[in-house]
């Protein structure tokens, strides 16, 4: 018996936003219920439901109107003047809660005042009213409105404590709308961090509860900034989970960022990275594309500079040039030259020698020639970042 009317509960919660959308002026409830059906739809935005995305705005706008037509004494009531702020923290205009009577509002001033300063774009005033808050001490809330407020406003600033307080944000309103936008936020700050665990604890919990949220595609440009700015990708132990949460994200979108982490593990010299995002890249990419022409770039670097000298020489010769990004074009030239320079005879060596170069060895000391090093930097001067980390 409960699973049928389980069923039937979870049908009508579409009739109940649609209600809470449409007739929100025959509602007879007091501000802190007006707040709560407007949390209710935004709610839905986070679970992916576009009408509610597409009539919020409507909502908000007629629960400002009724706010401004309440009787000045209900603004005593604690909760109303809580759900005050919220509705102003959750898009609510600054212009109709500044017209509330302030001599009536049951809230602390900081907190009020902080609120709008930070709606109104004067971050800096808003951080200096908020800084103090505990949204711990709060209603969960009006707590979670605040701290994810604060997660915006010190994210520059004080990384660590904006991580805390999206933290607190999540923890203070689950399966809420802040809860989703929290962990849009806090992706980027983590992955800045370069906390690996926690960076896969995020995105495995929006996939969880919010891969179908109307702003989804926020989140993973955040995800892809965070792992593209960070070294995050680049420890080959860490690879198969990257690529994990990798599958997560559309072809196109994986590509993209496959390419990033082979450059970017090229440029500091985690030549074994460097390979497997290039092989990555080349079972998405099309034929005879740009990107497959990048993804043999990457491998054949990776293969000549380590193991597979003859097969990852021919990899880059092989390449059509005109495809390249022009930025890749002198860095192909100088790890070629690079290449052909270890095989050359040392000075003195015998015509012998020069016919029958040594064998590779299994990983190639890029340090071990100042004259091969000056070359290649004169070419290009990220080559010293390829071999930076090389170096005993």
């Amino acid at each position: 018996m409960i699973r049928p009317l389980l069923c039937v509960a979870f049908l009508l919660l579409p009739f109940a936003a649609a209600n809470a959308l449409a007739e929100p002026a025959r509602q007879s409830g007091e501000p802190y219920e007006l707040v709560r059906g407007l949390q209710a739809v935004q709610d839905g935005i986070a679970n992916g439901d576009t009408a509610a995305h597409g009539s919020h705005i409507t909502l908000i706008r007629q629960i400002g109107e009724r706010f401004l037509a309440a009787d000045p004494g209900v603004w005593s009531n604690a909760q109303n003047s809580q759900a005050a702020v919220i509705y102003l923290l959750s898009g609510g205009a600054p212009q109709i809660v500044r017209k509330l009577p302030r001599d009536k509002m049951n809230i602390d001033e900081r907190l009020f005042n902080g609120a709008l300063a930070y709606v109104e774009g004067r971050q800096e005033e808003a951080r200096e009213l908020l800084k103090d808050v505990k949204p711990r001490t709060l209603s969960s809330g009006l707590g979670g409105q605040v701290a994810l407020v604060q997660g915006a406003l010190f994210a520059r600033a004080e990384a660590s404590l904006a991580i805390e307080r999206l933290d607190d944000a999540r923890l203070l309103l689950p399966g809420t709308l802040v809860e989703e936008a929290a962990l849009r936020r806090e992706i980027l700050l983590v992955g800045q961090a370069e906390d690996f665990d926690k960076f896969e604890f995020l995105t495995l919990a929006y996939i969880r509860h919010y891969r179908n949220s109307i702003y989804a595609g926020d989140f993973w440009q955040r995800f892809s900034t965070g792992l593209a700015q960070s070294s995050l990708a680049l420890d080959e132990r860490r690879f198969a989970r990257i690529a994990a949460l990798l599958e997560q994200i559309e072809r196109a979108g994986r590509l993209k960022l496959y390419l990033v982490i082979a450059r970017a593990a090229m440029l500091r010299g985690q030549l074994a990275v460097t390979r497997l995002a290039g092989e990555r890249a080349l079972t998405l990419s099309a034929d005879a594309s740009a990107d497959r022409e990048r993804a043999h770039f990457f491998r054949g670097v990776a293969r000549a500079l380590t193991d597979e000298y003859d097969g990852g020489l021919a990899e880059l010769k092989a390449l059509d040039r005109s495809k390249l990004p022009e930025r890749d074009v002198p860095l192909l030239n100088a790890t070629v030259q690079l290449a052909l320079d270890v095989r050359k005879p040392l000075p003195g060596g015998s015509a012998t020698a020069a016919d029958k170069p040594p064998a590779t060895p299994a990983r190639l000391d890029l340090a071990s020639s100042t004259v091969t090093l000056a070359r290649a930097h004169k070419q290009l001067g990220e080559l010293e970042l390829l071999t930076r980390d090389r170096r005993p």
